[in-house]
């Protein structure tokens, strides 16, 4: 597990992850606390198929891939899932910490009335961090699924991006509604009983799913 940590989260990795963080929780202006999820949602997605693009093409980049051809196909995959959790925690611990910034560095308005003050801001973080979770495994698995397609990272990434740039803009939003990949971030801050948003990532699970199922055959298929 150490090895496969070093391999994953290398210094250049956490280090501009974590600066990501600190950057986007100082210039992204919120006024209310309930707005942090959707300042945090999309810029998270962008990190996550960023950050593991890599997680098989880093074997081609490193001219390991001879020897990662001797080992057997059920090891190579459960090198790859596990590589991908590892990535995947660390990418939660890094967004749960930048909501708390939020709060440290631009101190918003809370959401809800003062006697459920504390109540209302710890639902809305778990909410967050619910909904975050999606978000960040679904971008990072299918940015890996294409890098492994094409057998290359940047591809993987430039996919990943055309499609969050149409679900994460208003035509997005009208065409899908509450089916959209981004749905957290289009609900309705005014009702905050509403969870219809919840259809747009019960959609990411289910296409992670598939992509976690496809991987194996992409892996035989493209070595």
């Amino acid at each position: 597990m150490v090895g496969e940590m070093k391999i994953s989260l290398t210094f250049p990795k956490l280090a501009y992850a974590v600066f990501f963080a600190m950057i986007l929780s100082l210039v992204r202006g919120v006024s209310y606390s309930n707005e942090i999820g959707i300042a945090l949602e999309a810029p998270m997605a962008i990190l996550a198929f960023t950050f593991c693009a890599d997680t098989y093409t880093q074997e081609i980049v490193s001219r390991r891939s001879e020897i990662w051809r001797l080992c057997p196909m059920k090891k190579r995959i459960h090198f790859i899932y596990r590589r991908i959790l590892i990535q995947e925690l660390f990418l939660l611990t890094v967004a749960a910490i930048s909501y708390g910034l939020f709060f440290l560095f631009q101190n918003p308005i809370t959401y809800g009335t003062w006697e459920k003050g504390l109540e209302s801001e710890t639902c809305l973080f778990f909410i967050y961090v619910a909904a975050i979770a999606v978000t960040l495994g679904f971008w990072g698995i299918l940015s890996n699924l294409i890098s492994c397609l094409f057998r290359n990272m940047w591809v993987g990434i430039g996919g990943c991006l055309v499609l969050c740039l149409f679900t994460n803009s208003i035509i997005g939003d009208r065409i899908l509604g509450p089916w959209n990949l981004f749905s957290y971030s289009f609900r309705n801050l005014e009702d905050s009983s509403d969870f219809s948003w919840i259809c747009g990532k019960a959609v990411c699970i289910c296409i992670g799913i598939l992509a976690m199922a496809l991987l194996p055959e992409i892996i035989k298929k493209r070595g």
